[in-house]
């Protein structure tokens, strides 16, 4: 939609905010919003809100979460403002809408000078983000203080507008996070679609009309007549793993050698190299199972990461695994390889193998599964000449799904910029809504029409 501007402005005072109206104010937040909240004790009874509820960014209460309270906790009503005052949390802020109990990491803001909403959707602005971000103190974890948060300015214009900008920005987000939302699901779909298409290639083959017969094996049903390879994965490939870290501490990292690769370095089942460490040759020579080889495949073998898998398509150095990784690589014999690396690669990735993984794992508070458990992982596979041409298929049809999920994310990170921004322009004057209404609904019209005796569908003679 196409907004004016207001008519005149004036120097706010403040540089970080420019402009505003000429009508506008420029007040520090202290002034147009007190800090409220008692610190009780996190009784049951009252509703309570963690950082963990709150979405970053557009402000939105996630029920879903499940949070406890822990140590002292802050009271709020209905109507006041949360902002997190922790850095990675400080672009979630949250009109509250019930009253009850959150985290002490929040700011409970009850505005006195303008609509509380309009306060919430000016603390998502990334010119006060920005500079509540800079102020923040610590090395552990980085807060901000009310000292400096109370003394930043705030764009105040009158009530009345202020609660009509806050309308505005309430229809015209919405209209953007239901876009937003729709990209969501279409990406979900796309990836529905990749795990389709890979688990029907890698178990089923590419022919529709051949003809299938009982694999032998529960999970997997009727493959190709032509499978006739039925094993374990502990007699076609070889599993390794680091035992232990063997004494290997952070501070033996260094700035150039050989890489150590973790899960956390794993991107769309691509290695990060970037971000991988180092440590010295004397370290990666140590321990000659785990070096890692191009075609090698890497399995997180526990923790919440557990399943995460990645493909070493190149090496740019000498590289080594931790102890959390489990390193497969094809035997070989008769001069061939047991298996295509590429083909396991997507075999690893369907349904059928993660949820071996899941169903698989043990562990209490740290779950993990045994190099044995994915060792008797039973499966049959074609040829190698039939894994080939799957694995040509496969890498022609994914890289099609993933270009367009590549678009939908593009989408959407216009979509959320676009939101950003117009939040930012209504709440710093830059665009005038004054004379804004909410548009009528077909249904809100009918309703009025019936109210005053008319009908919005009644033919004219």
């Amino acid at each position: 939609m196409k907004c004016q501007a207001y008519e005149e402005y004036k120097d706010s005072g403040v540089e970080w905010l420019g402009m505003l109206p000429q009508s506008w104010e420029c007040i520090r937040l202290k002034y147009v919003a007190e800090l409220e909240g008692d610190k009780i004790e996190p009784y049951s009874q009252h509703k309570y809100v963690g950082m963990e509820n709150v979405e970053s960014g557009n402000g939105k209460y996630l029920t879903k979460m499940d949070t406890t309270p822990e140590g002292l906790s802050t009271s709020f009503l209905e109507g006041d403002v949360l902002f997190g005052k922790l850095r990675p949390y400080l672009a979630k802020s949250l009109l509250a809408s019930f009253s009850g109990i959150c985290s002490s990491e929040f700011l409970v803001l009850r505005s006195r000078m303008v609509n509380p909403k309009f306060l919430n959707y000016y603390t998502l602005t990334e010119e006060f983000i920005n500079q509540v971000d800079s102020s923040t103190y610590g090395s552990k974890m980085p807060r901000a203080s009310w000292d400096f948060i109370s003394l930043m300015g705030v764009p105040v214009p009158k009530y009345e507008d202020s609660q009509k900008i806050a309308n505005f920005l309430d229809h015209e987000t919405a209209k953007i996070d239901t876009l937003i939302e729709k990209q969501q699901q279409l990406i979900k779909l796309l990836k529905e679609k990749r795990q389709a298409v890979i688990s029907h290639a890698v178990t089923k083959g590419l022919n529709p009309n051949a003809p299938m017969r009982d694999s032998g094996v529960e999970w997997l049903s009727e493959v190709p007549e032509h499978w006739e390879k039925l094993s374990r994965i502990k007699y076609i490939s070889s599993l390794k793993g680091r035992q232990g870290w063997q004494g290997l501490k952070a501070d033996e990292y260094i700035d150039e050698g050989p890489y150590v690769v973790s899960s956390a370095h794993f991107t769309n089942h691509q290695i990060q190299w970037d971000i991988c460490p180092h440590v010295s040759s004397a370290r990666y020579e140590r321990d000659s199972n785990i070096q890692l080889a191009e075609g090698d495949l890497l399995l997180m073998k526990d923790g919440a990461a557990m399943g995460k898998l990645a493909y070493v398509d190149k090496l740019p150095d000498k590289t080594c695994l931790n102890s959390h990784l489990l390193l497969f690589r094809p035997v070989k014999g008769s001069e061939q390889l047991a298996y295509n690396p590429r083909f396991m690669y997507y075999f690893m990735q369907t349904d059928f193998f993660q949820e071996h993984i899941r169903i698989y794992g043990t562990g209490v508070t740290f779950l993990g599964i045994s190099q044995q458990a994915i060792g008797n992982y039973r499966l049959v596979f074609p040829s190698l000449v039939e894994q080939k041409k799957i694995t040509a298929f496969l890498e022609s049809e994914t890289s099609k799904l993933d270009d367009l999920e590549v678009k939908q994310h593009q989408m959407m990170y216009l979509l959320q910029e676009r939101r950003t921004a117009l939040i930012s322009a209504a709440v710093t004057g830059k665009i005038d809504v004054r004379n804004w209404v909410t548009p009528e609904s077909p249904c809100s019209r009918d309703i009025s029409a019936s109210l005053h005796g008319t009908s919005t569908n009644k033919k004219t003679r």
